[in-house]
């Protein structure tokens, strides 16, 4: 089996690597073991997850995988130095099995090695080694690799050109072979004819590396070459070469032709795996496979091989992925089997022991039983032999001598004699009788008409029956101080006392095996966690996923935005005409948008629809919290614009609504977290929609409620721009409520930092014209020194420069023309300062310039001078850099501005002249929506399950949903609650039906979906905080609301133990 990739498969990954992955930013890197790591690659729309298996293999892989928890010290270093850079380059070293990913257009080098042990080595520009996997000590051939030395690329295998393919290469490879050979063993040549074709294979691989030796033996294989041919023969004959020659060049030409796509083809090799009866199984299937090798081509030799099954993939990527996640999962699935084997094996053992403990039980009834039925049964002879041992006691007789008497008593056949079993317990005042049970009694009665003969005859027959008789019999204490009868008593009273402790026994099992089995469904889920899970196929998001969603009771797609940027990118590219957008004036509340159908876009909205999409932005605001509900409200696409009344376009997250708003009564603070089911095509005309499709059927869209009256008319600024300044004073507040698992960064990303930019180029102009004007002042070197030591430290001036920006045009600076001008006039001199400076001027008086430099030199003043010189210069470096990094965001800011303008023209005038905003794959995009479904149909394929969060009127046709409230519960809690009850719930008797017949029951398809889920991948859909999870029948622990009694509601299940009054519930 194929365990590590040749250079021609590094060659193929290069190639598809190159074509996919450059362009992308590496997101992050992850240590699935202790070789095993995880890129994860990342732009807009486009995500790659690249597998490193250290000297194995490098693929992309479509299966996601369990990550460690931290990372190592290699990983970490990586994550520090390539985090988000781009990869520039994908690329294979020479021929030899060293792959390199060049980051930021080289300035980082990460090298994979494919050979010996395998390592991961990454070097900067100058290839100098800054993190490596593992250290190789220096050998013959391989240079010396640590951190801090140069990585050397001369010492790989054709590197930095590949050598032509020449007639001289092959025949100096065949003569070094030869030669070889002869050296070691003269006669190997004549007796190693059946292994030729393997060495010249071994020959060619050594000199010939740029093809690999299975690309030979294709090549010569397909063009019928005698591999029986010795190697001197072949190199002796200019035909044999001539065709050896052919056959190498097709093969790299093969190389060649291979990587001329940008998608390569791939090949595995497979066997059919053995039955039970020794037979291989010819199945299709792939679970009956056992996949033996790969190749990036279809070698001569598996397509003559009947027993091999050849599976073609597109995309070498694809095909190596398929290949070892098969084996992996094959792998984590046998140790998943096993700990439930055993846990099963645990469990059947303590059923088995505590069904012994109760079978020695009723034994002993049994027992007991059927001695004192003996005893009955044969009193008299019990009685005989009580007073035959009592007659010899009360005599006097030694107990030895007792049992002799009896052991001579039995050989001359005396009946009495022959019940007694030796030895006697006559110190225990018991002894022990051989009785036959009342069934082996004879019916019979003796004939009186029996002649003598027929008499010993039978005397010997019943002696010989009586000998059986007495093997079958029951040895039976007796003790010779009471009545036949009390002994038989003592032996009912024993069984009545077993028949009292199996009671007991029977009651206590129960509950030590329920213990048990508690302990060791405990033990395999703590072992089930320690194990990787199964390997499942990565999700591929479907587009509206990005955002808060959900799909209306009406069938309609409601998307809104988690933070200002999402709410500016659902105005651009997803808010069309005939589209409603929904508010609420609520502090963090999302723009909320309806999509119409591209159809019929001047169909009105159904007034559910605009209810549920009210509901959503008001409970992803702060209501949620404060749990006071308010009332939402929705105006046409053609309403809302980006442009104020004054012309200026609004930051990024803020509109203005023209005209009146459709204000919606108030919401309730309830959601909704469920699972829809992604079906095929073939499955999806089976359901039918429930979009109102009738314009008459639905409410009008100039329809307005009773608050209408109250609205104000002309150009209203929404609630998304006038929070946002608070928001901005408020930044320290919401970052304290962001505690704990991170599971309200949703709620907190609603600020907009670049909301005063108009105000912050304004004020920028302000300075840099102040600066100018303090510049053309010119300065005494005096003044200056003082203008110098007043002025603030670097450090301090972004923190000016946020004072400005924050500053409004209504509140000026002070000119610091005057101030200038002031600071140029001397102040009068202190006392005895005058003096000091004309005996100065007298002891200096004919220093020049050269004596002044040498005397600083002696007293180190010119040190001092130059470092101030220095921290000067630097201060002016970093005051370019600032106003160059402002000039930068200026002229972004600009064409932001220009940008958005254009846009907002153009879109103003298709609004006004009733065109939509061209958009080619609308359609398709609302087409996705038809195949997902709250509830599936018997028969339909289930492909996915995607959890979402919606108002809880909206799931009403969902076959898994939970009620959410607003709690003190973290919604990261609460998803591994409800997916734990979920599994939980899979286990139980009689709740999954098999056949996936019954819809009010579990489908195995749903169990296997809900188990693969992970919590911090569902934890995104959910829109709001802190959350209180209703589940039926009172689940849910402390977070359960079942009230005292009933749930209430239709479909709630029983409440809990609280007293509170319960909530709607569901049947699942």
């Amino acid at each position: 089996m194929k365990q590590r990739f040749s250079s021609l498969d590094v060659k193929v990954i290069a190639h598809e690597l190159q074509e996919s992955l450059v362009s992308l930013r590496l997101a992050n890197i992850y240590d699935l073991s202790s070789k095993i790591l995880l890129f994860k690659f990342s732009k807009p729309d486009n995500k790659k997850q690249l597998l490193i298996d250290t000297g194995f293999r490098c693929h992309l892989t479509d299966f996601a995988r369990t990550t460690a928890t931290n990372p190592s010290v290699f990983v970490a270093r990586l994550r520090k130095v390539l985090k988000t850079r781009r990869l520039t380059k994908v690329t294979q070293i020479g021929t030899d099995r060293v792959l390199e990913f060049q980051f930021s257009d080289g300035q980082y080098r990460l090298f994979l090695e494919f050979f010996a042990s395998g390592n991961l080595i990454l070097t900067d520009a100058e290839l100098k080694i800054l993190a490596i996997a593992r250290n190789v000590s220096e050998a013959d051939g391989q240079e010396p690799q640590r951190i801090g030395l140069q990585y050397s690329l001369e010492n790989r295998q054709n590197y930095p050109t590949i050598p032509p393919l020449t007639k001289e290469r092959v025949k100096n490879a065949l003569a070094t072979a030869v030669s070889k050979a002869a050296a070691q063993n003269p006669s190997a040549l004549k007796k190693g004819k059946a292994k030729v074709g393997a060495e010249l294979r071994k020959s060619l691989a050594g000199a010939i590396t740029e093809v690999p030796p299975v690309l030979v033996d294709h090549t010569l294989q397909a063009n019928s070459f005698d591999l029986s041919k010795p190697l001197a023969d072949i190199l002796a004959s200019e035909t044999l070469l001539d065709e050896l020659m052919k056959s190498l060049s097709e093969a790299r030409d093969l190389v060649e032709s291979i990587i001329s796509t940008s998608q390569c083809k791939g090949y595995i090799f497979a066997k059919y795996r053995v039955a039970s009866g020794g037979e291989e199984e010819v199945d299709d299937r792939r679970e009956n496979l056992l996949y033996e090798d790969f190749h990036p081509f279809c070698p001569k030799k598996f397509q003559e091989d009947p027993s091999i099954k050849v599976l073609e993939f597109d995309g070498y990527n694809q095909t190596v992925d398929e290949f070892f996640s098969s084996l992996e999962g094959q792998k984590l699935e046998s140790r998943l089997s096993e700990r439930e084997a055993q846990a099963k094996r645990r469990l059947e053992s303590a059923r088995q022991e505590q069904a012994k403990r109760i079978e020695g039980l009723q034994e002993v009834q049994n027992v007991n039983l059927r001695k004192a039925a003996a005893i009955e049964a044969n009193v008299e002879w019990v009685q005989e032999a009580m007073d035959a041992v009592n007659g010899l006691l009360a005599q006097g007789m030694d107990w030895v001598n007792i049992g002799k008497l009896i052991e001579r008593e039995k050989k001359r056949s005396n009946p009495v004699a022959q019940l007694i079993k030796l030895p006697l317990k006559l110190d225990e005042n018991v002894i022990t009788l051989a009785l036959a049970e009342e069934d082996d009694e004879p019916d019979e009665d003796e004939d009186p008409f029996e002649t003598d003969s027929e008499s010993e005859d039978n005397d010997t027959a019943s002696s010989k029956a009586g000998g059986q008789a007495q093997g079958k019999s029951l040895s039976i204490d007796i003790n010779l101080g009471l009545s036949p009868w009390s002994n038989a008593r003592e032996y009912y009273d024993q069984r009545k006392t077993a028949a009292v402790k199996e009671e007991k026994t029977q009651q206590q099992s129960t509950r030590a095996l329920k213990n048990t089995e508690q302990r060791i469904h405990e033990d395999l889920k703590k072992g089930l966690k320690q194990e990787k899970a199964l390997l499942q196929p990565i999700r591929q998001l479907m587009w509206f996923e990005k955002f808060i969603w959900f799909i209306s009771s009406d069938g309609y797609l409601v998307i809104g935005g988690k933070d200002a940027l999402q709410n500016e990118m659902l105005y651009k590219r997803h808010l069309r005409k005939g589209d409603v957008y929904c508010h609420a004036d609520l502090r963090g509340a999302s723009s909320v948008i309806i999509k119409n159908n591209v159809n019929t876009p001047d169909a009105p909205i159904p007034p559910a629809t605009l209810s549920q999409a009210g509901t959503l932005s008001v409970c992803s605001s702060d209501a949620w919290d404060s749990k006071a509900g308010m009332g939402a409200w929705w105006v046409n696409a053609e309403q809302v614009s980006k442009s104020a009344s004054t012309g200026e376009i609004l930051p990024p997250g803020s509109f203005t609504i023209k005209g009146n708003k459709n204000f919606l009564p108030p919401a309730q603070l309830l959601m909704g977290f469920g699972f829809m089911f992604k079906i095929s095509d073939a499955s999806k005309a089976r359901h039918v929609k429930h979009r109102l499709d009738d314009p008459a059927a639905a409410v009008g869209s100039s329809t307005k409620t009773d608050n209408e009256a109250d609205e104000e008319q002309g150009d209203d600024l929404t609630a998304a721009e006038s929070l946002d300044t608070l928001e901005d004073k408020d930044d320290e507040s919401e970052q304290e409520q962001d505690e704990g698992e991170g599971e309200d960064e949703d709620q907190d990303k609603r600020d907009n930092p670049l909301q005063q930019h108009s105000e912050v180029d304004e004020a920028e102009n302000a300075v840099a014209q102040v600066e100018q004007e303090v510049s053309d002042l010119k300065l005494t070197e005096q003044a200056a020194d003082e203008a110098e030591s007043e002025e603030e430290s670097p450090d301090q001036k972004p923190d000016e420069e946020e004072d400005l920006a924050s500053t409004s045009e209504a509140q000026p600076r002070p000119s610091t023309k005057d101030n200038g001008a002031g600071s140029v006039k001397k102040a009068p001199a202190k006392r005895g300062q005058k003096g000091k400076a004309k005996k100065i001027a007298a002891k200096y008086k004919y220093q020049d310039e050269e004596d002044r430099a040498a005397a600083e030199a002696v007293l180190g003043a010119a040190l001092g001078k130059k470092r101030a010189e220095a921290e000067a210069k630097a201060k002016e470096d970093r005051e370019a850099e600032l106003e160059a990094m402002r000039e930068r965001r200026r002229a972004q800011h600009q064409k932001q501005q220009k940008e958005a303008a254009k846009h907002e023209e153009v879109r103003r005038q298709m609004m006004d002249e009733g065109i939509d905003l061209p958009d080619d794959g609308e359609e398709e995009k609302l087409a996705s929506i038809d195949a997902l479904v709250g509830t599936p149909l018997p028969g339909d394929e289930i492909a996915e399950l995607i959890p979402v969060c919606a108002p809880w009127n909206a799931l009403g046709k969902f076959k898994y949903k939970v009620k959410l409230q607003p709690g003190a519960m973290k919604k990261g809690k609460a998803v591994k609650e409800i997916l734990e009850r979920l599994k939980l719930d899979s286990g139980k008797k009689n709740v999954v039906d098999e056949h996936a017949r019954d819809s009010e029951r579990m489908w195995p398809r749903e169990v296997e979906l809900i188990k693969a889920l992970k919590p911090e991948e569902v934890v995104n859909s959910i829109p709001v905080g802190k959350v209180r999870v209703m589940m039926s029948g009172g689940g849910g622990g402390s977070s359960g609301g079942g009230g005292k009694g009933s749930g209430g509601g239709k479909g709630g299940g029983r409440g809990g133990g609280g007293k509170g009054r319960g909530g709607k519930g569901s049947k699942k």
